[in-house]
Parts: structure tokens; C-alpha cells; sequence
């Protein structure tokens, strides 16, 4: 078990004149949770994790963390895309419903629950997110010619958002991280088809939509690629303030074998918390990972150091690789592959932080 130094007291707010205790709000409590476990710890999530693996599929209470390291993530990411279209299974087949018990469980856990959404063009819903051949962000913001059919996808999302209640009714809090990597041009809403005015209009009306049109609450990342080396570059395409509360960073480029660059991602890295810091906001590496784990000693050598040898950078709050697909795509290790070692020790690290760490700092 490791050490904690900061106490937090979350479940209710007091209310003064002696008034009945308050609930506090879920997502303002994940939110502190998160401020407050920056200084302390980094939060090891995956995505996909209770699904599949490799070698794998939808056998309850496996996940390729735990059979290597002994415990769950710490935080499980999942993805929407096709859910506008009202697919039945995700980009990477996982069905909906089978999702929904993923995150409830994973909630019920102690986890933290993240999504991104990878849509299909509302112009045409055949081209994917990465279909690039035609321009579509200024066609379904407010005004463009495809903006009610966007709000359509929207309504879809906001349904499957709506349905993630414990058996209790609450509400399951979780981060959306909407429009990411924009700063590249492998998307429709990237930088080569929209304006960075166009884009902040995209993020923002989502977001808007989804809270103020759909009554959902929940917290809200920015995660430029690692396509910035100023704070002035990374704030290009920054919708505000006033409706991000995740300040992020994918970043797989800079961990390429080949053409890695350790020190470039800290620096990056360091931008992220020192603007989250500014606006009192909370910051996290919200992707990475190198595709088969080419390196045995990649999680020691070149993922931890990133953030762990910079006191500033250390203070994300957490870091997500992505999906374990099979034995040709997967981006953290598994029980019986050669970087297996390596994630041990990397995650068994004062400063990382698996579900037993995240639920013990919790407790205290």
C-alpha cells in the first residue's frame, strides 16, 4: 500500500444554522478528488479495459492491468462513436449495453470514467472521423446547413449519458472528452478542414447542448496532440474557461521508436499543468502508449519520465494509455509479454496509482 499525505473528506456538505446535511454534487466531487490527487499521485487508467484484452473478450472481472500488475486501472476510458447512428456496437465493437454495465461496475468500483467520441459526419454518415475529404464542422455548427442533424447525434449521446444511473437512480459522474488531437489534420474537425473559430464554436455548442438543452452534468477535457511548444500554441483551438475543466494532452508522437523525445513531452507536459494551475483547472495526460510495446522497458524509461522527473509535470492528475486490441494493436502490456516486468515496476512506483491506491486516498 503506498503513502498519502493529503486527507480528503467528500459525501456531504454542511449546511450552517444547523440546516440537514446536503449531498454534494458527484461531479464537483470527482473534480476535487482529481485537484487534490495531483500533488500526490497519477492515476493509471486504460482504455477498454474491462472489455477485452488480449486474447480475450468479455469475461467478467478480467483486465490485462490486473493479470499484470495484481489490480484494476485506476481510471477506464471508453468510446461513443456510432452511437449517433444508433449502432447497436461501438467503433471497436463493443456493444452498448455491455458498456453500460462496463462503467456502472467500473464506477461502483471506485473508478474514474472517461469517454471520447469518435462520430460519424453529420453531412454524411457514411465517412467516419477519419474520412477527411470533405469539409463538415462549419456546416453543423449554429447556422450551418447540417446543424439540426448534428443536434440529432447529440441527442443520442445525451440518451446513452442519461441511462448511466446506479440502482439508486444517482447520477454516474464522469469526464467527456469531446474533439480531441484537433491540431492534426486526421480528423474532419482537425486543423486542415475548420478554423480554430470554428472549432471553439463545435466544442462549445456540444457541450452547451449536451448540459444546458439535455440537463447532463459532467466534467469536460481539452486534449490538443502534442503539436504545441507554447502555452499561446497549445490555446489555438481552447473553446474557454468557463466549460473546460480537464486541461490535457495526447501525446504518442513523441514516444516512437526511432524518434523519441522525453524531454519534448515533459516540456509539453509542463505547459498543460501550469496553465491547469493558472485557471485552477485539472491536468492530465488524457492519451498515449506505443502500439505492441516495441520496448521491454518503455514504461520505465520512457512513459514515467515524461512526468515522473519533473515536479512540475508530475502533477497530473492522470494518464491513459489506450486499447488492448490483440496481439497486433495494443498499448499496454499483458500477463505474458515481455514489457510485462517493466509495467510492474512502473506502476508499483510511489507516485502511480492503481484502483487500491486511488480508493485507499480516498478513504483517508
Amino acid at each position: 500500500m503506498k503513502k498519502f499525505i493529503v486527507i480528503i473528506l467528500s459525501g456531504v456538505l454542511f449546511a450552517s444554522c444547523g440546516s440537514a446535511p446536503v449531498a454534494e454534487n458527484p461531479v464537483d466531487v470527482l473534480f476535487e478528488q482529481l485537484k487534490s490527487v495531483g500533488d500526490n499521485g497519477v492515476l493509471y487508467g486504460h482504455q477498454d479495459d474491462l472489455a477485452y484484452g488480449v486474447n480475450w473478450a468479455y469475461e467478467e472481472g478480467r483486465s490485462d492491468t490486473k493479470e499484470a500488475a495484481g489490480d484494476y486501472p485506476a481510471l477506464f476510458g471508453w468510446e461513443l462513436g456510432g452511437i449517433e447512428l444508433g449502432h447497436s456496437v461501438n467503433l471497436d465493437s463493443v456493444p452498448f449495453n455491455k458498456m453500460r454495465q462496463f462503467v456502472l461496475s467500473g464506477y461502483e468500483m471506485g473508478a474514474v470514467i472517461t469517454f471520447s467520441w469518435h462520430p460519424y459526419s453529420a453531412v454524411d454518415n457514411t465517412k467516419s472521423s477519419w474520412d477527411t475529404d470533405q469539409r463538415v464542422v462549419e456546416h453543423i455548427i449554429p447556422g450551418g446547413s447540417h446543424h439540426e442533424a448534428f443536434k440529432i447525434q447529440l441527442d443520442a449521446v445525451a440518451a446513452f449519458f442519461s441511462s448511466l444511473k446506479t440502482q439508486d437512480g444517482q447520477n454516474v459522474p464522469f469526464i467527456f472528452r469531446p474533439w480531441h488531437e484537433m491540431d492534426g489534420g486526421w480528423f474532419w474537425w482537425g486543423s486542415t478542414l475548420c478554423s480554430p473559430e470554428e472549432f471553439k464554436t463545435l466544442f462549445r455548442f456540444t457541450v452547451e447542448y449536451l448540459k444546458d438543452e439535455k440537463g447532463l452534468d459532467f466534467l469536460t477535457a481539452y486534449s490538443p496532440d502534442n503539436r504545441f511548444n507554447t502555452e499561446e500554441e497549445y490555446l489555438t483551438w481552447y473553446p474557454g474557461d468557463d466549460i473546460v475543466d480537464i486541461i490535457g494532452m495526447d501525446n504518442y508522437g513523441d514516444f516512437r521508436v526511432g524518434a523519441e523525445n522525453v524531454e519534448a513531452a515533459t516540456k509539453k507536459l509542463e505547459i498543460v499543468v501550469n496553465y491547469a494551475n493558472k485557471v485552477d483547472k485539472v491536468a492530465a495526460f488524457t492519451e498515449s502508449g506505443l502500439d505492441k510495446v516495441t520496448d521491454d522497458q518503455w514504461f520505465t524509461r520512457k512513459l514515467g519520465p515524461a512526468f515522473l522527473q519533473s515536479k512540475i509535470a508530475a502533477q497530473i492528475a492522470y494518464v491513459m494509455l489506450w486499447r488492448n486490441a490483440d496481439t497486433t494493436h495494443f498499448f499496454s502490456t499483458y500477463s505474458g509479454h515481455s514489457s510485462e516486468n517493466d509495467f510492474k515496476e512502473f506502476v508499483s512506483r510511489e507516485k502511480i496509482w492503481l484502483l487500491e491506491d486511488w480508493n485507499e486516498f480516498k478513504r483517508r
